[in-house]
């Protein structure tokens, strides 16, 4: 239980960490105020928001990318321990 723990905080802080990395390069360069969707309207949502959402959705793909990365280092005796 205590190494599910440790492997789970070792995906999500440093995902967390590089979320806000992420945050502050796209939005040094992206002023969400002139963010449109696919059908050309504007995103009728507050800048704040528009950090929020693109923080989260930043979060998810990097812990997506490194749970991968941790399920790929997992061996087989252990895996299969279960």
């Amino acid at each position: 239980m205590i190494r599910r723990r440790e492997r789970l905080m070792a995906v999500l802080w440093p995902s967390f960490l590089m979320a806000g990395v992420m945050e502050m390069l796209v939005f040094a360069f992206v002023d969400p105020d002139q963010l449109h969707l696919f059908g050309g309207r504007p995103i009728d949502l507050s800048p704040t928001a528009v950090y929020t959402l693109a923080f989260f959705l930043f979060w998810g793909v990097i812990a997506a990318a490194s749970a991968l990365t941790e399920l790929l280092e997992v061996g087989a005796e252990e895996l299969n321990r279960g």
